[in-house]
This record gives structure tokens, sequence and C-alpha cells, in this order.
């Protein structure tokens, strides 16, 4: 028997499982516009409690002296940046706890070759992106209660330089 290979289609696959890919799928801005996130692209199946979401999010590089104004963090979950577009980009990060301090903040260059997963209540910058547009598999947690906080910094000379 031979098999015909078929062009693979989100309808084609759908008995099997979920496409993952950006054309033609949900999305929006984020990161106050500099990131489109192309949302829930995969159902991974978990506990009742809560479920994994697979998204990829394409970051915009921001113009660097960039002036770091606030950190996130998400407590019911990890979340995990995966480059798709073999290109470095940046990480900002604070210990977790109640609040992140500036003083606490540590910053890494990560190849295009590295991904990274935030502990659950780790503060962190939102993606920083390099030399280029570039897209991240992202996956973390999507369910019931609010996951996201936010802080942000008073203080006007927390620069990031290359």
């Amino acid at each position: 028997m031979s098999l015909k290979i078929e062009p693979l289609t989100r309808e084609a696959f759908a008995p099997f499982g979920d496409v993952i890919e950006t054309d033609g799928a949900e999305h929006f801005n984020i990161n106050n516009g500099s990131t489109i996130r192309f949302h829930d692209l995969a159902k991974i199946e978990t506990d009742e409690d809560g479920r994994v979401l697979v998204n990829i999010f394409r970051a915009t590089p921001l113009e660097y002296p960039l002036t770091i104004q606030m950190v996130e963090r998400h407590p019911k979950g990890s979340q995990a940046f995966v480059p798709l577009n073999n290109r470095p980009y940046l990480i900002l990060v604070a210990p977790k706890g109640e609040t992140a301090q500036p003083s606490e903040l540590q910053a890494f260059r990560a190849s295009g070759q590295q991904g990274v997963n935030y502990h659950a209540g780790t503060w962190h910058h939102p993606v920083l992106a390099l030399e280029a547009v570039s897209d991240f598999l992202v996956i973390d947690r999507g369910g019931e209660g609010k996951n996201c906080d936010e802080i942000y910094f008073t203080d006007p000379d927390l620069i990031l330089d290359l």
C-alpha cells in the first residue's frame, strides 16, 4: 500500500490533534504593543485544576538602552519560552516573592538555541527579542484564577544596555 502525502492543515489533522502555526491563529497585542501573541495554539491535556497553553509570541526588538519599567510573574504556573528563529534574546529576572526590587534583577543573554522555563512566581520582564522580530513557542498555564501579576518601578534610572 502506498500512502499519499497530504498538506498539513488544521482541518485535515483535527481528528488527530492540533497544528501549531501562526497563520490564521487568534492573535492580539501584548507587552504594550511590542509583541503579538498567537494565543492558545494547542490544547494540552492536564488535570481539572488548570490546563497547559501552547502559544507563539512574536516579539519585536525594543530600542536600547532600555528603561526597565516593570516585571511580571505567573503565580499559578511556570512559563516556558523556546525561540523558533535561532536568534539571541535577553532575559531579565528577579527571585520569587510577593514583590520584586530593582536591585534583585539579573540579566542574561540567551542564544537562539536556548529556551527558558520560569518557575511559578518568578518575576521577569516580558520577552526581549534582539536583532529582528522573533517567534517564541510559549508554554504556560490557562484556567481559572488570575495568573499574571505586574509591578511597575518608579525609578526611571533602571537602564538595560547592550
